[in-house]
């Protein structure tokens, strides 16, 4: 298994430091956010380290993904979450504090800011040029 010795996260996948694991596969595991951002905020990681989405294997990718779904499933089933969101962030200029691959599965709750906390979406959806967005998406094509 690939490790980094300096990783936070590495650390939890080895158990040399705590947390409240709440799942784990052969590819990757989910424990809690000692910094929730809303009741039953969880982190769902690969096992192996992966500095961010452009460095982690499309096994462990889909591993994540697959975990960070039943994880979901469980937050509506247990917690009465009324939504989730799943947030991924790749480079510190997209907010990425934890340079170990990871997404963020937050609960939401509708109408009960004391289990919702202050969590917003960082932009207010506007329409954009269409012309503009047919060049960027043909060059992305």
């Amino acid at each position: 298994m690939t490790s980094d010795d300096d990783c936070v996260f590495c650390g939890i996948v080895r158990g040399e430091l705590p947390s409240s694991t709440i799942a784990r596969t052969d590819r990757a595991m989910a424990f809690m956010d000692i910094n929730p951002v809303t009741q039953g905020h969880a982190l769902v990681i690969p096992n192996v380290h992966a500095v961010d989405l452009h460095d982690v294997s499309p096994d462990d990718l889909a591993a994540c993904i697959h975990l960070s779904q039943d994880v979901a499933a469980r937050a509506r089933a247990r917690l009465g979450a009324d939504g989730v969101n799943l947030f991924q962030c790749t480079g510190a200029d997209a907010w990425q504090t934890v340079f170990h691959f990871h997404i963020h599965v937050i609960p939401r709750y509708r109408d009960q800011p004391d289990k919702d906390g202050t969590i917003r979406l960082p932009w207010d959806p506007t329409p954009g040029d269409m012309d503009e967005i047919r060049r960027i998406g043909d060059l992305l094509a």
